[in-house]
């Protein structure tokens, strides 16, 4: 019979950002028992994974998780709700689609009446019948959280949230200072190694030295720990993501809208994302242009511009030092995806979460698996490059194996297929590949003519009238949230 091991004594997570702190407070949650320490750094602007307020449905579960509740964040760090992803463009310039969220985003769509809908488009203004029941609900202004009873005609919608980034921090280092968390502002002046090829401690402006048994690099696009390890490498995607800037202006007073907006300009993809503190636009940069290209492609005042390159570490976890965020993969913010992987990265380490001395078998089921999430999140954003419009400006890019299957898969037969460790379903994938305008082919369900496909679009009908009349406006059910 074996004996439990030895917990870590103390773990210090390097950065003080939403992540650092979030990663904090979920290592707290999973070991009370252990000294959790956060070191202060200067901020990354080429951090994507912290300076955007948003990310995936995954991130609403890690938080109820974590014990951090949703109507905290909407009422006191600017929370609000998104149901889909409205693309333009995709496919020629008056190509609009909606990409939603969850298994059940794609009720019948795979059948020939389905994507007719009953013979023609519902919605004059998405040119499209609505693919989910989050679309039907954006498009009419109605949400509220499911209440979680199973037969709530809201209980299959899923949603992403978006937040405002100093105030979700603020309430981040609230709880983790309830935790016990420590937090220390002085800067950090070299690594002192330990002879296992990680590090022993960390040496301290104003002397002394700060061990750890487990160093969490929540650093940024400069991995400032785990690229002092030996056999750190980087993985570049550039041939598979063209950006290599991100250009951002925020623009105009707060908006409670319940979807974002992806268009296809000139020079690249431009996200719009909506929130209770204004419209944050983010323009996706391939090449060099001048100021009033930039401008107008972004629709808003530049008010920053960010380099990166896009790619990711082989392994980010080497010797005791855990990489998370920008620190272990560099993905252009779009939809939220960055944010995503770092999440799930951090779902990953609680999951796998060593004892005081590390296991190297957890340690490379921990590397494998969080690099197939992080290519598989390449993917998502290497489709968008893949859509009808983007081909031509960007022919010499190449697809990874599983992005080439998928499109195939896609195309052919009307499918996409599983993926291990991706960030999103099988059926999101699906919707984002119709929101771009990607050709779908027919699989056995749509060639059957069996007369189901009609009965599935009008239960679908049924769900979507039973939703909107069980939602109230969104702007109501915020104004009776705030007021408590």
């Amino acid at each position: 019979m074996s004996e439990p091991r030895e917990l870590p004594q103390r773990i210090v997570v390097f950065g003080d950002g939403p992540l650092g702190v979030l990663a904090a407070v979920a290592l707290r949650r999973a070991l009370p028992r252990t000294e959790v320490v956060v070191i202060a750094i200067p901020p990354d602007p080429a951090a994507f994974a912290e300076r955007f307020g948003t990310a995936l449905p995954f991130t609403n579960r890690f938080h109820d998780r974590l014990g951090i509740e949703e109507e905290d964040l909407v009422r006191q760090a600017g929370a609000s709700h998104r149901l889909v992803t409205r693309y333009f463009g995709g496919n020629g310039p008056a190509w609009q689609r909606a990409a939603g969220y969850g298994a059940a985003i794609d009720p019948a769509m795979k059948t020939a009446f389905a994507r007719e809908w009953g013979g023609g488009p519902r919605n004059a203004e998405t040119g499209a019948p609505p693919r989910s029941l989050g679309e039907v609900l954006a498009a009419a202004g109605r949400f509220a959280p499911p209440s979680g009873e199973a037969d709530s005609p809201l209980a299959e919608v899923d949603y992403a949230l978006r937040w405002n980034v100093p105030a979700y921090r603020a309430h981040l280092i609230g709880i983790a200072e309830t935790l016990g968390v420590q937090h220390e502002r002085r800067a950090v002046l070299s690594v002192v190694p330990d002879s296992d090829g990680g590090i022993a401690a960390l040496a301290i402006d104003g002397g002394g030295e700060l061990a750890a048994d487990l160093f969490i690099d929540c650093s940024g696009s400069g991995a400032m720990l785990l690229s002092k390890m030996p056999g750190a490498r980087w993985v570049d995607w550039g041939g598979q993501i063209p950006s290599r800037a991100v250009l951002m202006g925020l623009s105009g007073e707060g908006i409670l809208a319940l979807e974002d907006r992806a268009t296809w300009t000139p020079l690249g993809w431009r996200w719009e994302l909506g929130g209770r503190d204004g419209r944050l636009a983010v323009l996706a940069l391939a090449g060099e242009a001048d100021g009033a290209a930039m401008r107008a492609a972004l629709g808003a005042e530049p008010s920053a511009l960010v380099p990166f390159a896009p790619g990711r570490a082989e392994a980010p976890w080497l010797g005791n030092v855990v990489a998370l965020g920008d620190a272990a993969a560099q993905l252009e913010p779009l939809g939220g995806i960055a944010q995503d992987l770092a999440h799930r990265q951090l779902a990953l380490l609680l999951e796998l979460l060593p004892g005081r001395t590390v296991d190297p078998a957890e340690r490379a089921e921990f590397n494998r698996r969080a690099s197939m999430m992080a290519d598989r999140a390449c993917d998502w954003l290497a489709a968008h490059y893949a859509a009808p419009v983007a081909v031509a400006r960007f022919p010499g890019l190449v697809c990874s194996a599983e992005l080439d299957r998928t499109l195939d898969q896609f195309g052919r037969r009307g499918r996409v297929p599983f993926s291990e460790d991706a960030p999103m379903l099988v059926q999101e994938f699906g919707a984002l590949l119709q929101a771009l305008g990607r050709p779908q082919g027919e699989g056995p369900l749509a060639l059957a003519g069996d007369g189901s496909d009609e009965h599935l679009a009008r239960a679908f009908e049924a769900r979507a009238a039973a939703a909107v009349n069980a939602a109230p406006p969104y702007g109501e059910w915020m104004r009776q949230t705030m007021a408590g």
